[in-house]
């Protein structure tokens, strides 16, 4: 059983309401690790060439879930309230054992 991080992007959406979270969280039982935290506008970027905003695609927030294989993830993904906005997206990374 692997672990992977959904990345939130409700774009121009609304991001759905509480209760729609609620409902997709429950429904995940187990699979759910960390329900994570939405995040505040204005993130910002470190490089080499200094610290720059986050403007093109911010992430508005993450969850830690586990599944069997990244289709599986993908497949639970699906359910996420911010699929079915306008701009809404869930990109999804396995995380790697250290």
């Amino acid at each position: 059983m692997g672990k992977y991080v959904f990345l939130y992007y409700a774009g121009k959406s609304d991001g759905g309401s509480n209760e729609a979270w609620g409902a997709w969280f429950e429904k995940l039982g187990d699979k759910l690790i960390d329900p994570g935290n939405p995040f505040n506008d204005g993130g910002q970027a470190v490089s080499a060439e200094g610290v720059m905003d986050v403007r093109e695609q911010p992430v508005t927030g993450y969850s830690i879930v586990k599944a069997d294989s990244m289709k599986t993830a993908l497949e639970i993904a699906q359910g996420c309230p911010l699929v079915t906005g306008k701009d809404g997206a869930v990109c999804v990374y396995e995380a790697l054992p250290m």
